[in-house]
């Protein structure tokens, strides 16, 4: 297996960095597919006979799982490299849907959350982190930019999953031409099949297209002292295990988690959400299910686009600058939705779009910010511990939307007013992360390594 270590991915001089960003979009655009999960949510509620909540948990088990994983095999990516790590991850993520489909057809949903939660939510981790980590490396000098270009694939596994899941369901059902139809739990099955053998090719072509820059590489014109001249920006470097005992990183944790518990639970009651707040009250909606599914490919959109504008943006404006309009302009879209969101299709839609183009934007954004605060040395490690908060937030966002929804009525039959409480909650939440944002300060010298040129030199050597 040594054709996976670090010192086989090596880049040769003149090696063109811009090559890289596909080979980290092949990883994080069939990840992403878990943003997709509420087209067949549903179809999972009805053949399990089980509550939103119930299988709101395989959405959280596996978000999770993310940050866990992410947070203790952080270092073991860094360490090992991109290559390893991306092929851990096929593995994982792929395997996660053979068990869950087991899960299906034998009508036990136990193995739903060990497969698809529990065992593809590790593949989620690793697969999310060795693609970032890799492109800060290569673009130092844009390091929003950089994560942007990976992230937004991750964000973006919807918009190619939700439609092609919702073809699949229909030619794996027979039934799909019935009125008010809702695929059965056996074409959820074979999907699950059938996703696992696509991912599976194209993470592998990630994994063996990716490189690492040689030690000591820099791109052309580059100039750290220019960086150092931005707000919050350092050439100074703390290690991981400093990193998690300064207030900056907790701060930047908070600010994190209310922006991923806010964007979550749109996230991952999308397609039941629009057909509930346009519902009439003979129980019909004006919204079918293949256009809910529709919307679930644009919110895939502005959570796609969201990671890259808004992450690049962050490289004119800062990272501070950029997560207090997440948060602060969130806050008022979010009370415009709860309040007047189901007055016509067209706001709402606006209205969740720009959201979601926040809540993509929070993500890509993140390991730039923790670049800033903490310099490159064990970056990659730091911004895995960061992904604790999306393990909370996974956990939190759904529980809210899903508690408040099973306390109002039945699914099928909820209105726009049944979502209010739980969106008014999210309003909260993102007050309490503008806040937190608001604090964040530069990193005092006291949690610095004592050499950074020497110590981040190490590192470099040390990981190629």
């Amino acid at each position: 297996m040594s054709w996976l270590d670090r010192e086989r991915t090596i880049a040769p001089p003149g090696f063109n960095r811009w090559l890289i960003p596909p080979a980290a979009l092949a990883v994080h655009l069939c990840i992403g597919q878990v943003y997709a999960s509420s087209v067949y949510k549903t179809a999972l509620v009805e053949y399990f006979d089980a509550s939103l909540t119930q299988i709101g948990v395989i959405f959280s088990i596996a978000i999770v799982m993310l940050g866990l994983s992410a947070a203790t095999m952080g270092t073991w990516v860094d360490t090992n490299g991109p290559r390893k790590a991306m092929f851990v991850a096929a593995l994982f993520w792929s395997g996660g849907f053979l068990i869950g489909s087991l899960g299906i057809f034998s009508h036990q949903l136990w193995l739903v959350y060990l497969g698809y939660g529990f065992i593809g939510g590790i593949g989620l981790g690793v697969g999310y982190i060795s693609p970032v980590s890799t492109l800060i490396k290569w673009f130092p000098d844009r390091p929003g930019l950089a994560t942007g270009m990976a992230i937004m694939g991750f964000g973006g596994g919807a918009l190619i999953a939700s439609p092609i899941s919702t073809v699949l369901l229909a030619r794996y059902d027979p039934n799909s031409a019935a009125a008010g139809w809702v695929a059965s739990g056996d074409a959820v099955g074979k999907l699950f099949l059938t996703l696992a053998v696509i991912y599976l090719a194209y993470m592998m072509f990630g994994a063996f297209t990716i490189k690492v820059p040689a030690a000591g590489w820099k791109p052309s014109g580059y100039d750290p002292a220019k960086a150092k001249a931005k707000t919050l920006v350092t050439n100074n470097h703390v290690s991981a295990s400093n990193a998690i005992k300064t207030k900056q990183f907790w701060l930047v944790w908070i600010a994190l988690f209310c922006n991923v518990t806010a964007g979550i639970g749109i996230l991952e009651q999308a397609a039941p959400m629009i057909q509930d707040f346009f519902r009439h009250s003979d129980g019909t909606s004006l919204v079918t299910a293949i256009v809910a599914s529709g919307f679930v490919g644009l919110l895939s959109i502005a959570n796609m686009g969201g990671r890259f504008v808004w992450s690049a943006t962050s490289d004119i404006t800062g990272r501070k600058n950029i997560y207090m309009v997440y948060l602060g302009v969130g806050t008022v879209l979010y009370v415009l939705l709860a309040l007047i969101g189901s007055s016509t299709t067209a706001l709402y839609v606006i209205l969740a779009f720009i959201i979601i183009s926040f809540y993509g934007g929070g993500f890509s954004a993140a390991p730039a910010y923790l670049r800033d605060l903490f310099g490159t040395f064990q970056v990659g490690a730091i911004h895995g511990r960061l992904l604790t908060a999306w393990s909370a937030a996974g956990i939190a966002g759904p529980l809210i939307v899903n508690a408040f929804l099973d306390a109002q009525g039945t699914p099928g039959e909820l209105t726009a007013q049944a979502y209010q409480p739980a969106l008014l909650t999210m309003v909260g939440l993102l007050v309490v992360g503008f806040i937190a944002n608001l604090l964040v300060r530069p990193v005092g010298p006291t949690f610095h390594e004592p050499d950074p040129p020497r110590s981040a030199a190490r590192e470099i050597i040390r990981e190629a």
